[in-house]
């Protein structure tokens, strides 16, 4: 499952990080509700309702807006007033602080057969071009022939998919694919833009941006088999 943990205590932060990638978990991490509204799709959103530049609340109502993805409030406010405002702006459950990871899995399990995936279904492929991609399935054809990639390689390109033609910074993708914000990555990251470029047999097709990082060079379409 992709997890985006949205929440400003490092520590706290690090610690779920951990536990959530030990239960299997891919997770993407911010501080920030701008970022939240911003990062790339995924199946679930753990949410810290005391942001220090949004309000919790306001994020929530802006995510339901424009997805169905399953959000849980993890925060500690933890008042019966705190906890129906967050369920009636979108929150599909609430999860006070402190609380067991095994509690936290549970609940994640639960709103996720609730809401179901956010992340497209097996079967669904992605064209760019003469390009076609499963994500499900993480296959990668073109002109209807096999792209072998390595698994960083993939994942790189699925985040270039999900951001739907939107600049992916080289920091949001190091800490997206990498799991790091260590500067040290960026050489690899150039790397392996240079590989699927190559393989992909369509050098325009990710694009540079200049001191930033990169994106797609045409918005994906999507289709079902």
């Amino acid at each position: 499952m992709r997890v985006l943990l949205v929440e400003d205590d490092d520590e706290f932060a690090d610690a779920l990080s951990t536990a959530l990638r030990r239960h299997g978990h891919a997770v993407l991490r911010t501080d920030c509700g701008a970022d939240a509204l911003s990062a790339p799709l995924v199946d679930l959103v753990l949410l810290d309702l005391g942001l220090p530049d949004l309000d919790g609340i306001e994020v929530l109502r802006r995510l339901r807006q424009r997805s169905r993805v399953g959000v849980i409030a993890v925060t500690a406010r933890g008042e019966e007033r705190h906890r129906v405002l967050g369920l009636r702006n979108g929150a599909d459950d609430y999860l006070v602080k402190p609380f067991g990871m095994a509690e936290l899995a549970a609940r994640m399990d639960a709103v996720l057969r609730r809401a179901g995936p956010a992340i497209p279904p097996p079967g669904h492929r992605v064209r760019l071009g003469a390009v076609e991609i499963d994500l499900a399935q993480r296959a990668v054809y073109r002109d209807a022939a096999p792209v072998a990639l390595t698994r960083k390689e993939f994942d790189l390109l699925a985040a270039l998919v999900r951001a739907e033609g939107a600049v992916l910074s080289r920091e949001r993708i190091l800490a997206e694919v990498w799991q790091t914000t260590w500067s040290g990555v960026a050489r690899s990251l150039e790397v392996h833009v240079a590989n699927l470029r190559g393989k992909l047999g369509e050098p325009g097709l990710i694009r540079t941006v200049h001191g930033v990082g990169y994106r797609l060079s045409a918005r994906p379409d999507r289709s079902g088999d």
